[in-house]
This record gives C-alpha cells, sequence and structure tokens, in this order.
C-alpha cells in the first residue's frame, strides 16, 4: 500500500507539540567490564510487557555512554523523584564520573540505586530496535522494589518538576506553623511600624528553596494592600535573597542560575547583595523614574504564581517576568542627606529553630525620603526583627 508523500514536519514544530505530553524521567545505570561506573538520563522510559516482564527506554543513537552500556551484564533504572532535579542536571552536564558525589548504594547486580529514587529496576538488555536517530532497549526486568514513595519527577514543556498541584495548602500550613506563630506573636509590632512609617509591612517563610509564603501582612492608613505581592511567591531573583544568603554555596548559585537569561553583570549584582545582607543583614531596592509601577510585572507574575497548577512554560515565564523588573537592585549605602525612593527594605529574621527562614518585608514606602529617615526606618525594623526572633 502507497502513502502520499506529505511535507516534512519542522523539527521545532515536532517538540513543541510533543512536549505537550509529560514523560517520567529516569537515571539509567551500569558497570562496564572494567568496572566503571555509567549513569545516563533519559526521559523516554515505558513498561512495556508483563509476561515476559519487560520494560523499556529510548537512548540517541549518538549516546557513547549507552555504547558502553550495551556491553553491560546489567543495567538498573532509576525512577526519580520530584526533589532530584538538581541530579538529573549533573549527571547529564559530566562527560565522566557521573556519580561523583552523589550517595548512592547497589542493586541486587552491582548496579548504582541513586539514594532517595521512587523505585530501582533490576534488568538485562533483552533487545534493542533501531528507531529513527533513537534506539529502543528492551529490557528484562530481574528485580525490582519501591524504595522512597513520593511524587516522580517528570518532564514537561521542556523543563523538570513534579507538578504536584500546589494547592496542597494543610500540609503547607501545618510545616511553616511555627514561623505563623512565631509572627503573629509580634502582630502589635507590624501593625505599628506599617503605620508609623506609612507603608506595608509583611512577613515571609521560606516554604522550600523554591518558595516562600506571607505569614503575615499589615498595611499603613491609606496604603493599598492590593499594590503588593501575593501570599505565595516564587523564590527567583530578587525574591529570596533574605533566605538564601545563609544557605550553603550551591544552593546560593542555583537561585541566582535560576535567571537563566540574565547577564553575567545581573548575576554578580544579586551575589553582591547576598554579601551585603550576610554583612549588614538588611536589603534595599530602588524605585527608577516610573515609581512603583517598576513592580506590576512582578506583583502580576506573583499573583499568576500563587494560582498554582502551573506547567514549566508558565513557570518560566514567570521567573523572567521576575527577573525582568526595572526595579534598581544595585548595592548601596544611603547617604542621610540625599533624598531616594525606595522600593523595598528586606531584613532576614532567625525563626523559633534558629535558622533565617524568615523575612521582614517594607514596600509600598513614601517616595523621595532622606537617608536619614531611611535609617531611622532601619531601626524600627530592627527593633521588630528582635520581637519576631524573640517570639
Amino acid at each position: 500500500m502507497s502513502h502520499p508523500a506529505t511535507a516534512p514536519v519542522d523539527p521545532h514544530v515536532f517538540r513543541e507539540v510533543m512536549g505537550h505530553y509529560p514523560t517520567g524521567v529516569v537515571v539509567v545505570t551500569g558497570r562496564d567490564s572494567e568496572g566503571d561506573i555509567l549513569a545516563m538520563v533519559v526521559g523516554t522510559f515505558n513498561s512495556v510487557s508483563l509476561d515476559p516482564p519487560l520494560v523499556s527506554f529510548m537512548p540517541m543513537m549518538t549516546s557513547r555512554t549507552f555504547a558502553k552500556m550495551r556491553e553491560c551484564s546489567s543495567l538498573c533504572i532509576n525512577i526519580l523523584g520530584g526533589e532530584q532535579e538538581d541530579i538529573v542536571l549533573t549527571i547529564a552536564q559530566r562527560w565522566e564520573n557521573k556519580l561523583d558525589g552523589i550517595e548512592w548504594f547497589p542493586s541486587p547486580s552491582g548496579d548504582p540505586v541513586l539514594s532517595e529514587s521512587i523505585a530501582w529496576i533490576d534488568t538485562t538488555i533483552w533487545n534493542t530496535v533501531e528507531a529513527g536517530d533513537h534506539w529502543i532497549v528492551l529490557c528484562r526486568v530481574n528485580d525490582m522494589a519501591v524504595a522512597n514513595p513520593v511524587s516522580p519527577l517528570i518532564f514537561f514543556q521542556g523543563g523538570y518538576g513534579s507538578f504536584v498541584s500546589t494547592s496542597l495548602m494543610a500540609r503547607m500550613d501545618h510545616e511553616i506553623l511555627p514561623a505563623i506563630h512565631a509572627a503573629h506573636g509580634a502582630r502589635a509590632e507590624v501593625e505599628a511600624l506599617a503605620n508609623s512609617i506609612g507603608c506595608e509591612v509583611s512577613v515571609f517563610t521560606a516554604v522550600s528553596c523554591d518558595e516562600m509564603a506571607t505569614v503575615l501582612s499589615a498595611t499603613g492608613v491609606g496604603v493599598d494592600r492590593e499594590e503588593g505581592l501575593a501570599h505565595r511567591v516564587p523564590m527567583v531573583p530578587p525574591i529570596g535573597d533574605s533566605y538564601v544568603f545563609s544557605r550553603p554555596i550551591e544552593e546560593q548559585e542555583r537561585w541566582v542560575d535560576k535567571l537563566r537569561e540574565a547577564s553575567a553583570d545581573v548575576k554578580d549584582m544579586h551575589r553582591m547583595r547576598l554579601e551585603f545582607v550576610r554583612e549588614h543583614g538588611y536589603l534595599l531596592s530602588f524605585l527608577p523614574v516610573e515609581g512603583s509601577a517598576a513592580y506590576d510585572e512582578m506583583r502580576d507574575a506573583t499573583k499568576r504564581y500563587e494560582k498554582g497548577r502551573l506547567t514549566p512554560s508558565q513557570e518560566r515565564n514567570i521567573r523572567e517576568s521576575i527577573g525582568r523588573a526595572s526595579v534598581d537592585y544595585r548595592v548601596r549605602e544611603v547617604d542621610e542627606q540625599q533624598v531616594y525612593d525606595v522600593g523595598s527594605i528586606v531584613l532576614p529574621v532567625r525563626d523559633p529553630a534558629g535558622e533565617y527562614s524568615l523575612t521582614l518585608r517594607l514596600g509600598q514606602l513614601p517616595p523621595q525620603s532622606t537617608g536619614s529617615t531611611i535609617n531611622n526606618w532601619l531601626d524600627e525594623a530592627r527593633a521588630v526583627v528582635r520581637v519576631l526572633e524573640a517570639g
């Protein structure tokens, strides 16, 4: 039977369309004849058959790692959890010694099982089929187990994530309950600060290394609460510097690298802010000529984020919107005689466990204020920080 000729499919269209169907992410591991460890990230893994028990994955024909894996006596397929994105990126970016610094234990056949993986599947290659620019590798299952029953890591629309509903607020509220109690113990002081300055004062807590949430907010007379950020915000530069500064350097760099399209100068500016808050205990941002409208895109992005159930492309768009804000985040110390339009003041706060997971943020501040006035604001804010930390 003949088939009608068709126009070739545009590769970009192919990726765009197929990217709207999610695939699981696995790491295939093995050992070559000399005992060296092999590892490869695969986003095309499937179960195939119950009798015999078969699974499949599809590496590229050009994969040098798979060329070595074909000679292995066994392979282990690691099904990854939603929190293992960093491991995926680490393995994918290395040419050799791919599991250096990554914890693992041996499968029954001796191949690496990555710690915290959801499940492992011990296999041997059953058949290999050519399929365009990929191999279809059929593997017979010899042994398998669930080791860590959590949400899986998924590849969808060009990004990794677990994509579990972000509306699971009951769980989140339980986890941040100590922070909520500490913040509400300082409610009177937070409200007094908002009224004294005539601004918005919020207390945020880190929910994870990727998100912050408001646990208390107050506004002075005439200040519009709707002009503030959403109650849940993604931790993307500049948001989160008051938390990230106290974290290990690899977490700081992961935070900076969330601005994928940013210039080296912009990324260095955010690194300088981390150094400044570490030394001085506060951070300022300044408004450009358009005034508070500079926050419009960031505010709208956080409110889109708060709706939850985002796809990777939506999350990337939100990150880019936050990073594009025209607010001036360059590090500077104020001159008491000069006049400034301050966009925000943030101060890190220790939580009941002694960690810097809380942030006191002052926003919608009075314009054209002298450096002397700003320093007075800082003194008032530090007094509230002390109350929060004593809570």
